[in-house]
């Protein structure tokens, strides 16, 4: 069994696990390994993954698990994966592991454009949701609502930059904690906004918290005790490469688009 980290600019995906006609993560990576020949299925034995992102979400460290020949390394993995999904590191993993139930914490990272916000009052915001709450009003789902939620906040410019972990994420959390937190910080919202989303009462339905917009999101690590990931410099490098010429296209793309507002 081995395991392997998997970077992915999630902008051209509907999410990570696959879906009937529509293109996700998770049929670029399977698709891939059926062209090299592994595993005598379309999934290969063991086949599993630490977590599925929504559509247009990014990831530094998904990772993937299964049954994989000796040959297998992250370059050849990248022989026949899509340019902008990127295997660039590999690890030996025990027997029965599986990617997603042996993952003991999930790191997500938030780019949250705020130039107007206040860094005190968003600081306020992430310290009050952080430990250990059930987030029932900041997710759609029923069950695995209660977390221990470590948090915390840079400011970089106009941008605040959110981190979350935990072992684990209800559907939509990191976006919704994400609004709530961008509201308090605009003054949209008091921080007794918080208190309330964290209250046992559900929020009436005309108080409900959005998601966030997902492509500032980032899975930025996902955590295993038992692996010890060794990183392929040469798929480290063909990934580098390839995100390097994406921030320069989209900062090229923004200058254009500054020059045209400067202009209105």
């Amino acid at each position: 069994m081995d395991a392997y980290r998997i970077a992915y600019d999630g902008r051209a995906y509907r999410g990570f696990q696959r879906q009937p006609d529509v293109p996700t993560v998770e049929d670029a990576i399977l698709d891939a390994l059926a062209a090299l020949g592994v595993g005598d299925e379309r999934v290969p034995a063991g086949y599993a993954a630490a977590g599925r992102t929504d559509a247009d979400v990014s990831a530094r460290a998904q990772t993937v698990a299964f049954e994989a020949p000796e040959w297998l390394s992250p370059a050849a993995f990248n022989a026949e994966l899509p340019a902008d999904v990127r295997a660039w590191a590999r690890a030996d993993a025990p027997e029965g592991f599986h990617a997603t139930h042996d993952a003991v914490a999930r790191e997500y990272v938030y780019h949250l454009h705020a130039p107007d916000a206040d860094p005190d009052r968003a600081s306020a915001a992430v310290d009050a949701l952080a430990g250990e709450h059930d987030f029932h009003n900041l997710t759609p789902d029923d069950e695995g609502t209660v977390r221990d939620l470590s948090a915390s906040l840079a400011v970089d410019g106009d941008y605040l930059e959110l981190t979350f972990r935990a072992g684990g994420f209800a559907r939509q959390l990191v976006r919704r904690l994400v609004s709530l937190i961008g509201a308090v910080a605009t003054g949209e919202a008091d921080l007794d906004r918080v208190e309330r989303a964290l209250a046992p009462e559900p929020l009436p339905g005309h108080e409900g918290i959005p998601p966030a917009p997902a492509y500032p999101l980032v899975l930025a690590d996902v955590a295993y005790p038992s692996l010890a990931f060794v990183v392929d410099e040469d798929a480290a490098e063909s990934a580098r490469d390839v995100f390097g010429e994406r921030r320069a296209e989209w900062r090229t793309r923004a200058r254009v688009a500054g020059e045209v507002l400067d202009g209105l």
